[in-house]
């Protein structure tokens, strides 16, 4: 039996990023860059000014009061037609271009208009003191400049890249295919969610939580409905899901004789890559690659995982298995992110030979990251999740973790640290 870390290997060793394709800007947001972009232009493309004001000659202000005659109002979008010579100045609005001879903006708020009222062209304007040159400019190209790498390949899209990539006209991207992410339910005791279930039937809540999931971590949930304990009809279904890029069954992997998962999955050619993994819950846990796509479907293979039926076992497995194989097809680097260190709030009894990973609450204080393990009832509590929003992390064997002890804990969204 593989322990954690060794499963996460060996899933690894057999994902590789999806092949790139390109998208209209507007739908590359929370992808990958699987180029580099360069700049087709200079940014700003002109000296320009960063504050409303006048444009002047540093040169011509000398600490005591000057007046200078007003030559021209320029705004945003405006191109200066009137050179600043000495003694006269530009009135100028924040983004429009740097009149040719001015060096210099004097912010409007550090002068005045003799006579009072509204500054216009041919009147004149006091300031008083001195200006840098420079003061209040930006110069062309001082952002980016022309040949200059925008983003380089592997880099997540985020809003304010969409802003940047749309800057230099990038109306196409190319980014590694968001995966299509088949979820088959599997088992005679499942009744769709809108259904009222009779006597030993449960509603089919794995695929909306595993949909949920796929969703959350970047992918694009396929849902193919509820499969039942026949090998026939298991088959099928399995069969229309390896269509997909990757391929999540819930249900039927365990050691029971109605768990007839691995055996179709061998049948249709899926190559076992383990089955079972040290960990609760979720230690029945299958994974197989299938290489069988026809050549029009894409040549990359279909990664499956066999998911426990009980759904807090169903979720754990997926975080920590599946969203890194996510992670990877998308482009992430790392695929596993980091686990978060942090403390115990209370004192907490672990117990059994398999590490646990326990339902938890995270949260930061003055002192950092601390968390507070759920009181959960078995593999089958998804009230339990209902309240937690993060795995603690505990060894197997057994022991008492006192208050403070840090311990290691995954959360579940990692969203506001640029991860999936």
């Amino acid at each position: 039996m593989l322990s954690v870390a060794e499963a996460l290997d060996a899933i690894l060793h057999e994902v590789k990023p999806a092949p790139p394709v390109a998208v209209e800007l507007a739908d590359a947001l929370g992808l990958i860059t699987a180029e580099a972009v360069v700049s087709d232009i200079d940014s700003p493309p002109f000296d320009k000014a960063v504050m409303d004001g006048f444009a002047l000659r540093s040169g011509d202000l000398d600490g005591a009061e000057t007046r200078l005659r007003i030559v021209e109002h320029v705004i945003a979008g405006m191109l200066p037609s009137v050179a600043v010579t000495s003694g006269n100045a530009t009135r100028i609005m924040t983004g429009a271009p740097l009149p040719q001879g001015a060096d210099s903006v004097v912010k409007v708020e550090d002068s005045r208009n003799d006579p009072p009222g509204p500054s216009s062209v041919g009147g004149t304007v006091i300031i008083q003191g001195i200006a840098e040159p420079g003061q209040n400019i930006v110069r062309r190209g001082a952002s980016l400049k022309v040949g200059q790498t925008v983003l380089p390949a592997g880099r997540l899209v985020r809003p304010q890249e969409i802003g940047a990539l749309a800057e230099v006209g990038k109306e196409h991207l190319s980014v590694h295919a968001r995966p299509k992410v088949g979820i088959l339910a599997t088992g005679d005791e499942l009744v769709p969610v809108g259904e009222q279930p009779g006597l030993g039937q449960i509603r089919n809540s794995n695929e909306a939580m595993l949909g949920a999931q796929t969703q959350r971590a970047g992918g694009q949930p396929v849902l193919l409905g509820i499969a039942r304990d026949n090998p026939a009809e298991l088959r099928e279904r399995i069969a229309a899901g390896l269509r997909c890029d990757v391929l999540l069954l819930s249900g039927g992997v365990s050691e029971g004789t109605h768990d007839l998962v691995p055996a179709e999955l061998a049948a249709l050619g899926v190559r076992n890559v383990f089955h079972k993994v040290h960990l609760r819950p979720g230690k029945p846990l299958w994974f197989g690659v299938w290489k069988g796509k026809p050549a029009q479907a894409g040549s990359w293979p279909t990664y499956v995982f066999g998911l426990p039926g009980n759904p807090v076992s169903s979720l754990v497995c997926f975080e920590l298995f599946v969203r890194p194989c996510l992670r990877r097809l998308l482009g992430f680097e790392p695929a596993v992110p980091a686990p978060v260190r942090a403390r115990l709030v209370q004192e907490h009894v672990a117990q059994g030979e398999r590490p646990t990973y326990n339902p938890a609450r995270l949260a930061w204080d003055a002192q950092g990251p601390r968390v507070e393990p759920v009181r959960w009832h078995g593999s089958s509590d998804l009230q339990a999740m209902v309240q937690a929003n993060a795995l603690a992390v505990f060894p197997g064997g057994g022991a008492t973790y006192q208050p403070d002890t840090f311990v290691e804990v995954i959360p579940f969204d990692r969203s506001t640290d640029g991860s999936i």
